[in-house]
C-alpha cells in the first residue's frame, strides 16, 4: 500500500509540473548597437547580449569568478540556458574575458547568448521597441517580410549574401548577421585593408577605432558612409553585418528552414 501511495504521489507531481514553453516573448534593449536581453545561462541570471553572430555561448569570467568558478583555469562549463521563457537544453558555455564586447553599455552584461542555443528556434527581433521572440518550427505567429535573404552557416555562425565596396572595387560573398555586433560593419582581415594607420589592430573587435566603408548593400537596400570595421577571418565570411544595420528592420531568423525574414518597422 505505501509503494502504491509513492507511485501515485510522484506521478501526481509529474501531471502537476508545468510543462517546458515551446515559446516565448520577452523585452529587450537595444543600445551601443547591440541586442541586450534578461536571460539565464548555466543558472546566472542576468543581462546577456544576444548575438547571432556569435558561434558560442559564453559567460563572462568576471561572473564566472564571482560564482565560485575558477576562471580562467576553467575556459569552458555545462549550462542550461533560459530565455524569453523558453528553456533550453544544457550544452556547452564558453568562459571568456568579455571586457571588450560590453565597454560601451551602461551596465554590466554577464555574457552572450549565441548561435549555438538559437539553432533550433525562430527568433523574431524588433528593435524600436525592442522585443525578442523564440518559437519552435511550425508554431511562429505570422510575419510579413519585405526581403528573404537564404541563410547558410559558416563556422558556426549564419550567413546571407551582401556586397561591399570602397568606391574601385566591389566584393561580394556571405557575411553574418549578427545582432551583437557594434559596428556597422567588419570585414575579414585578410580581405580588406585600411588606409592611413600604421596600427590596424586598433580597428580589430578588441580595438578602439573604426573607419568608414563608402557602400554596403543588403537585401536590395543600398546604404553609405557606414562605420567598419576589422575582424579575424573565419571559413569563407568575409565579414559581419551589425547591429546599426540590422536595426533597420524588423528581423525573423528562421534558423530550422535556412531564412532571413526582413521587414520594415511598423
Amino acid at each position: 500500500m505505501t509503494r502504491d501511495r509513492l507511485t501515485l504521489a510522484i506521478l501526481a507531481a509529474a501531471l502537476a509540473a508545468p510543462a517546458a514553453a515551446r515559446a516565448g516573448e520577452t523585452a529587450c534593449w537595444f543600445e551601443g548597437g547591440v541586442v541586450v536581453v534578461p536571460a539565464q545561462v548555466a543558472g546566472i541570471s542576468g543581462d546577456y547580449i544576444l548575438d547571432t553572430g556569435s558561434a558560442r555561448t559564453q559567460l563572462h569570467e568576471t561572473k564566472a569568478q564571482a560564482e565560485g568558478i575558477d576562471a580562467p583555469t576553467v575556459t569552458e562549463i555545462s549550462g542550461g540556458v533560459r530565455l524569453a521563457g523558453v528553456e533550453i537544453a544544457s550544452g556547452p558555455v564558453a568562459v571568456a574575458d568579455l571586457d571588450y564586447r560590453g565597454w560601451n553599455l551602461p551596465t554590466p552584461i554577464l555574457g552572450v547568448v549565441g548561435a549555438d542555443v538559437l539553432k533550433d528556434f525562430v527568433v523574431d527581433v524588433s528593435f524600436a521597441p525592442c522585443r525578442v521572440r523564440l518559437s519552435r518550427p511550425g508554431e511562429a505567429p505570422a510575419f510579413r517580410a519585405t526581403r528573404a535573404l537564404p541563410l547558410a552557416w559558416d563556422q558556426g555562425r549564419p550567413v546571407v549574401q551582401a556586397e561591399v565596396a570602397d568606391g574601385q572595387r566591389l566584393l561580394k560573398g556571405p557575411f553574418t548577421p549578427a545582432t551583437g555586433e557594434p559596428a556597422a560593419v567588419r570585414l575579414a582581415d585578410d580581405l580588406a585593408t585600411v588606409a592611413g594607420t600604421d596600427r590596424p589592430q586598433e580597428l580589430q573587435p578588441t580595438g578602439v577605432w573604426l573607419a568608414r566603408l563608402p557602400e554596403l548593400g543588403l537585401a536590395g537596400a543600398g546604404l553609405r558612409d557606414q562605420a567598419a570595421g576589422l575582424e579575424p577571418a573565419k571559413g569563407e565570411a568575409a565579414g559581419t553585418i551589425g547591429g546599426p544595420v540590422l536595426s533597420r528592420y524588423r528581423l525573423r531568423f528562421d534558423f530550422p528552414a535556412g531564412k532571413l525574414l526582413l521587414a520594415l518597422p511598423r
